[in-house]
């Protein structure tokens, strides 16, 4: 059944507008009768029957309230250092599938790519639409929040507002380090948040490194293997998920 976030919502009853209306009606050819999942902004989710649709709405009722929660029981977010082409676009969407609760794109020194403040508003446009149906795809309660990119000190700020702070940090995997992101998720409690940072293609500088940690923040190593810049966020989403979901 197709999922879809809707803000509009009254009495029991969604309206759906835009690109929503545009993929029931275009896309999905559906008809008044048919039934589609809406979710409102505090991530209820509810069964809905399709009452009407016009040129501009859709218009459905609710059968339905869901019960349960696809979430992951801490609220985890992903900073990646800007990497060329579509990278950050594959590491939102596969990381909204597993489980993100944010995503805050970074300028870090060996960033090829860098956003000027014109272009940066419609990539962010871009990547909260890759989000969005990223989540509905994969039947997620609430639209991860992509950030509009930051310099460094900004994120080492924003760092501080977090329960748990990481950084997967290749000099740590060469070294045989293992236990400080195991041991993170072993002390982790549900409900708490968690920032993983991730360096562009070229990694982190031993200066950024030694900031981070200068703010709190624990270098860790994700195994033996190096891993690349798109992959690295997605083995930390399996790897929080297999040990507060699937070992609980």
């Amino acid at each position: 059944m197709q999922r879809y976030f809707v803000e509009k919502m009254e009495q029991d009853r969604f309206t759906l507008e835009g690109d929503d209306r545009f993929h029931i009606v275009k896309v999905m050819r559906m008809v008044e009768g048919d039934e589609i999942i809406c979710v409102t902004q505090d991530g209820r989710s509810a069964v809905c029957k399709i009452a009407e649709i016009t040129s501009d709405t859709v218009v459905a009722d609710v059968v339905k309230w869901n019960d349960g929660n696809t979430e992951l029981p801490v609220r985890v977010t992903i900073a990646s250092g800007l990497p060329k082409g579509d990278k950050l676009e594959w590491v939102i969407q596969k990381g909204t599938e597993m489980g993100a609760h944010r995503f805050i794109p970074f300028a870090a020194v060996r960033s090829v790519v860098k956003l000027d403040e014109k272009k940066s508003g419609k990539k962010v446009d871009r990547w909260q639409k890759i989000a969005k149906e990223a989540a509905e795809q994969s039947h997620r309660s609430v639209v991860p929040q992509v950030s509009s990119p930051v310099d460094f000190r900004s994120l080492l700020a924003d760092g501080q507002n977090y329960d748990v702070r990481l950084v997967a940090y290749e000099e740590e995997s060469r070294s045989g380090e293992t236990s400080v992101f195991s041991e993170a998720l072993m002390n982790i409690k549900a409900g708490q948040s968690l920032l993983m940072v991730f360096g562009p293609e070229g990694g982190l500088t031993d200066g950024e490194a030694t900031l981070l940690k200068e703010h709190g923040f624990q270098l860790c190593g994700l195994g033996p293997r190096i891993l690349r810049t798109e992959t690295a966020p997605l083995y930390a989403l399996a790897a929080i998920s297999y040990h507060l979901e699937l070992m609980r």
